[in-house]
């Protein structure tokens, strides 16, 4: 499938004139993915912000390189930054969607990405589980949760036809698809969720983003894979991330179809974010911005992550 993905890049014209002269097409090899940091509940000093070392890993496993996005930067500093790196991932939590250093620093990066989305500057951006939240309340501008009980659970999906012609989905394989619909693959670890039925009022939610896949929580239909018609962006309330690098809670999936949807939903981000040519100035700056200057702590015992980087 994958000559059809690379295929729908041109136009058919252009396709021929490639394979006639061999042209390759352009991408980015280096990406570089911004992780938002959030706050921490009871900050004390360096300790204002964490980031989840799963997400981490999760990008690095296919192919990218992390940059923290800290918290409580100026405008100006964001902005530097968003033209640095190739994408952002805004990963789950428990912060507030309104008045967080998360929530307004997320605010900024997507505003900043359909600006240059918009004017042809590809810039992807993923939002898991509080992320998928809070993309929802940015697009929609109206908190359109409501509570389900779906913290601690591991569920298969129920896709929508919309599927078939999904950018996230496109190249899983049939298997694994087939598995993601019939075994509990997806982790979920959420308390408030996005109903079909306040996402179809939401007449803005419509338009922007087309549902993929919604799960049932007792009486309630929500919303579990969404992406954007226009614009890369894409979002789902489980957690990717956790079958193949969290082990605290007996309820994440590790069977060989869960490590697989870690990876090829990681390789589909990555991809996406190899379509970016944003750069840092020099080597230098991208050096000290990498999250190799950072070193993760090992809090397996005590929380939901084994190991958190924490920020001042």
């Amino acid at each position: 499938m994958l000559h059809v993905y690379l295929a729908c890049l041109f136009t058919l014209s252009d396709a021929a004139s490639a394979i006639r002269i061999g042209t390759p097409i352009k991408t980015n090899d280096r990406p570089i993915i911004g992780v938002l940091a959030q706050d921490v509940y009871d900050p004390s000093p360096h300790r204002n912000s964490y980031i989840a070392a799963s997400y981490v890993k999760f990008l690095e496993s296919a192919g990218a390189r992390v940059v923290p996005v800290t918290i409580n930067k100026s405008d100006d500093e964001y902005r530097r930054l968003f033209k640095s790196i190739n994408g952002v991932l805004f990963p789950g939590g428990g912060a507030s969607l309104e008045s967080s250093g998360y929530s307004k620093t997320a605010a900024i990066f997507y505003r900043l990405a359909l600006e240059a989305n918009s004017n042809g500057d590809y810039f992807p951006v993923w939002g898991t589980c509080l992320g998928f939240e809070l993309l929802t309340l940015l697009t929609s501008g109206k908190l359109l949760l409501s509570h389900t009980n779906t913290s601690g659970i591991a569920l298969p999906l129920n896709f929508t036809h919309d599927v078939r012609d999904s950018k996230l989905f496109k190249d899983f394989p049939e298997d694994l698809m087939k598995s993601l619909e019939t075994e509990q693959l997806t982790e979920n670890s959420h308390q408030w969720s996005l109903t079909t039925e306040n996402f179809t009022k939401s007449e803005t939610l419509r338009k922007f983003y087309k549902v993929l896949s919604t799960n049932t929580a007792g009486q309630n239909e929500f919303v579990s894979t969404m992406e954007a018609y226009d614009f890369p962006i894409y979002a789902t309330q489980w957690h990717p991330e956790k079958n193949a690098f969290e082990w605290t809670r007996p309820y994440v999936p590790h069977t060989p179809s869960a490590i697989k949807t870690t990876f090829y939903t990681a390789y589909f981000f990555v991809n996406e974010a190899k379509k970016s040519f944003h750069s840092f100035p020099n080597a230098e700056e991208e050096e000290k911005a990498l999250i190799y200057n950072y070193k993760p702590e090992y809090t397996g015992p005590l929380s939901a992550f084994e190991q958190i980087y924490f920020f001042n």
